[in-house]
């Protein structure tokens, strides 16, 4: 059993004792020992917690103890507090601070589960950016194609899922990243609605829009661990009171009853991206086009909180320690903290009324699907990129099919295409109604059962 097996397949050999919790992660450390030069997927490895942890596991098996996610291997974007380790959150200031004294809330909860985390994976420098090329810890390579991006703020996670040295992994979405990430790298993700999943522990990127999820390798994983991230936590002020709302057993109901829409207008797409959501709409047979309404002014707005929430946030270290910073991640930041109080105020109001605008189109549709990104994954260092007969610039471009959705506060499963003769991947957005993640994870199931999305361990890693 090895980490490129799913987390079913290994919760399944773990519990039924046809090999042990310290075997798979023996096998799954030595994997990114070999993996993580090649795709700087890592940041930090727990090479003597993940073990012990492994240890008692195993020891809660024999015990008789039921464990959903028994043995299983997962990573974390290095925004999550791991216990004994400093929260980099990409960047070079972080690294200097005080270690953690605690894990964050869905690390304790996914070990409470038995899964087992190996350790934290690069990211851009404070989430604010949408390309993995970290100036501090170095770019993450993209495992499908190593002179590519992986992708979004958590790209080093996408990588690491990817790769085969984890089947599973958390990270935080904002304005896309996590979609993004999941997008380019070619792996399934979900973005549960504003308020599901605590964010206790996790370096914020822009409270206001923030959304810890999961990536994994199959829609099965993802629900697993999905599931087992669930429950109310008081301590985050975002958080809703709702009861646990589990998907494991309702996947298999696919697109049965749902009415599905496809997003048109500035969600049409160009080239590839075009004829993906052409081909998604032959295998669902849906026929129904939406206009999402008002979508760059919703896309603005987004932009706009993102740097004001993140300005305030870095304030101090904006003016104390400016050439710690990268570069574009100072320009950003800088930006942000010069916007008018009107303008915010302005985009505060637009988020509300868009977001009756879509409850609006949900009472007539329960899954809208919409490209995740308007670009397969650029070359690393890639300043632009042709999308259709329009140059355009890659950071500032990645988020723009992502963001209005993050205003929204919507449930949103990322799900990766594999078109015929091309070995990166694109993506699609499966956006529901308000704590309605099962719709869109029965939607990727739905995708994943007609053979056109699959998230398979990338060529040159899976054969080790």
């Amino acid at each position: 059993m090895k980490s490129t097996d799913g987390a079913a397949a290994i919760v399944n050999a773990v519990a039924t004792a046809q090999t042990s919790a310290r075997s798979v992660m023996v096998e799954t450390l030595a994997r990114i020992e070999v993996n993580t030069g090649r795709t700087g997927a890592f940041t930090d490895v727990l090479k003597e917690r993940a073990p012990a942890t492994a240890d008692g596991v195993d020891a809660d098996l024999k015990a008789g103890k039921k464990l959903p996610l028994a043995g299983v291997p997962f990573a974390v974007a290095n925004a999550f507090d791991l216990k004994g380790i400093a929260t980099r959150a990409g960047s070079k200031i972080g690294r200097e601070g005080l270690a953690a004294t605690a894990d964050a809330a869905l690390v304790t909860r996914l070990e409470a589960a038995g899964a087992i985390c190996v350790g934290a994976a690069n990211m851009d420098e404070f989430g604010l950016g949408h390309t993995g090329e970290n100036p501090h810890d170095g770019a993450v390579h993209n495992p499908h194609e190593l002179a590519a991006i992986a992708g979004g703020a958590p790209a080093g996670l996408a990588a690491a899922i990817a790769g085969g040295m984890v089947p599973v992994g958390l990270g935080l979405d904002s304005d896309g990243g996590l979609r993004i990430a999941a997008s380019l790298s070619g792996v399934f993700a979900i973005k549960p609605t504003y308020g599901r999943l605590s964010r206790v522990g996790v370096f914020p990127v822009a409270p206001g829009l923030d959304g810890a999820g999961v990536m994994a390798r199959s829609v099965e994983d993802l629900t697993l661990a999905y599931d087992a991230a669930q429950g109310v936590d008081v301590a985050d002020p975002a958080m809703v009171k709702r009861p646990l709302e589990p998907v494991s057993g309702r996947l298999e109901r696919g697109s049965a009853g749902l009415r599905i829409a496809i997003a048109d207008g500035d969600f049409a797409g160009a080239g590839d991206v075009r004829q993906m959501m052409d081909e998604i709409g032959k295998r669902l047979e849906v026929m129904r086009r939406v206009t999402i309404p008002h979508a760059q002014a919703a896309l603005a707005a987004a932009h706009l909180m993102v740097m004001a929430e993140a300005a305030s946030l870095h304030a101090e270290r904006l003016r104390t320690r400016p050439a710690d910073f990268d570069p574009a991640v100072f320009d950003r930041l800088a930006a942000g903290s010069l916007l008018p109080a009107q303008w915010i105020e302005r985009a505060q109001r637009f988020r509300r009324m868009f977001h009756e605008q879509m409850l609006a189109l949900f009472s007539t549709i329960d899954v809208i699907l919409a490209p995740a990104t308007p670009m397969r994954a650029p070359r690393l260092g890639q300043k632009s990129a042709r999308v259709g007969t329009i140059e355009v610039p890659v950071r500032q471009s990645l988020n723009s099919y992502t963001a209005a959705f993050s205003l929204s506060g919507l449930p949103v499963a990322a799900v990766p295409i594999a078109m015929e003769g091309q070995r990166l991947p694109l993506g699609v957005q499966a956006i529901a109604a308000p704590w309605r993640e099962d719709f869109a994870l029965r939607i990727a199931r739905e995708l994943e059962k007609t053979g056109l999305a699959k998230a398979p361990v990338a060529r040159g890693f899976a054969e080790e």
